[in-house]
């Protein structure tokens, strides 16, 4: 067998969702930073050209892995009162991107219009609707939700280790006396901040 025959036997037997799969094991084990075609290539034993075969470029490798992310939602049991079930839906899409490593960064810095994300997106948008919300508003609330929670989970995923004092360090009570007041409140407890945030949002669409 010729190197060409060699390498096309590894294209038709390597699937995409193969490579995706790959990719996201990549970025488990070494973070986005270090997530790149050649790296998916040396995972799989194969060359970065036939990675390529599969995704075009990085940028589209990217897409993929941030769709696949939410692959891991389930609409399974949700609440039958709209705006329980739009909670619920994004306390699932937030897990779903703690679920990996720089998930929330990933995800971010990709736009996916691909058929998880806008599934997820269809949920939280019919949601939206049922609970009373007209077309912009479901529509600008979904994107509010969205992005808010993405922020604040690549804030999590990136906080340093608990007991960092640099914060507090650099607040000074003189120059920053209302951050010293609330320096409490801005450090950790990303769950609680994400249900703050969350409720913030959903509290100007009556129940």
């Amino acid at each position: 067998m010729t190197k060409k025959q060699a390498g096309e036997d590894a294209k038709s037997q390597l699937s995409r969702s193969a490579v995706i799969d790959a990719a996201l094991l990549v970025l488990d084990e070494r973070g986005l930073e270090a997530l790149s075609t050649r790296a998916v290539a040396e995972n799989l034993g194969v060359r970065m050209n036939t990675v390529l075969w599969h995704v075009k470029t990085k940028a589209r490798m990217l897409e993929l892995m941030a769709d696949a992310v939410l692959a891991d939602i389930s609409y399974d049991d949700l609440p039958d009162a709209p705006l329980d079930r739009a909670r619920e839906l994004a306390a699932r899409y937030r897990r779903a991107l703690l679920a990996h490593r720089d998930g929330a960064a990933l995800v971010t810095g990709t736009y996916a219009a691909e058929p998880h994300t806008l599934r997820f997106a269809d949920h939280l948008v019919d949601a939206l609707l049922q609970a009373g919300t007209d077309e912009r508003g479901a529509a600008w609330t979904a994107w509010t939700i969205t992005y808010f929670t993405l922020g604040l989970t690549q804030e999590e995923q990136a906080a340093p280790e608990t007991g960092d004092a640099r914060l507090a360090h650099a607040v000074d009570p003189a120059a920053h006396p209302a951050l010293q007041r609330v320096l409490p409140h801005l450090q950790d407890n990303f769950g609680e901040r994400f249900a703050f945030g969350l409720e913030a949002t959903l509290s100007r669409i009556p129940a």
